[in-house]
């Protein structure tokens, strides 16, 4: 998102064009309220945390989050706009 160009088509945004859109798109990862029970309390947390801390390492921070929540901006041009609100999912090409 650089405000110039449609992030869509690559049409100029500012130069010949009357209005630009901007889209903000909010990615985060579902959960199911949490339900602990008494044998979820009896075990070992500590080996729990341990494992999954082992798991994350060697992994990439920046995906851990992005798997976790993410933000995209993106400019669009009218025509650009009017096809992504008509199918934000890209249905139509399927």
């Amino acid at each position: 998102m650089n405000h110039l160009v449609c992030d869509r088509c690559g049409r100029n945004l500012l130069v010949g064009e009357a209005v630009r859109y901007e889209v903000r798109i909010e990615v985060k990862a579902a959960y199911d309220p949490l339900e602990l029970t008494s044998d979820d309390l009896r075990g070992d947390l500590r080996a729990e945390m341990r494992r999954l801390i082992a798991r994350m390492e060697g992994e990439d921070p920046a995906e851990l989050e992005r798997a976790v929540y993410q933000v995209l901006d993106r400019d669009l041009c009218m025509a650009c706009r009017r096809s992504w609100t008509a199918d934000p999912l890209g249905r139509s090409s399927d």
